[in-house]
């Protein structure tokens, strides 16, 4: 597998394609080419060894002190093998780079954001992210057991 690198230009249908994969069991929100063109440059990606993509994960900003790490996606082959970890770590990354203060994400994956150094957090800290949900679908943040995790770019996993 290959170190994990910004997104370009030429993956932008595939990464549209590898997290809508995950969209219809609710893992996922569903993303177009055009969402991933306008976030280009907040992705990170990992390849396989031939060069194919198999993970990837967004930075989405709301202001410049509130960034969502959005977009996780591993193909399924490549699962359970510490890839989505080192996405996560590569998105806080970029967070710290930037200059946010936190860093939250939604997600089911309670152990996998746990053990990136994330800790739960009540949804009502962003209104940002309910008001989005709440256009989305009424219904969205009940799915499931979809939990809230926020950490410091800075803090140690």
């Amino acid at each position: 597998m290959r170190p994990i690198a910004p997104a370009r230009e030429y993956d932008i249908p595939a990464l549209a394609e590898l997290n809508n994969m995950f969209s219809p069991q609710g893992l996922t929100l569903p993303r177009s080419e055009t969402f991933v063109e306008a976030h280009l440059a907040d992705y990170r990606v990992v390849r396989d060894d031939d060069g194919i993509l198999v993970g990837c994960v967004c930075l989405d900003d709301y202001s410049p002190s509130l960034v969502e790490l959005v977009s996780l996606a591993v193909a399924p082959s490549y699962q359970h093998r510490g890839v989505g970890r080192a996405l996560i770590g590569a998105a806080v990354k970029l967070a710290a780079v930037r200059g946010y203060p936190e860093v939250f994400a939604v997600s089911f994956s309670d152990a996998l954001f746990q053990h990136c150094g994330f800790s739960f957090v009540d949804i009502a800290r962003y209104p940002e992210k309910k008001s989005r949900y709440d256009r989305i679908a009424a219904d969205e943040w009940t799915v499931g057991q979809k939990h809230c995790f926020a950490r410091a770019p800075g803090a140690g996993s």
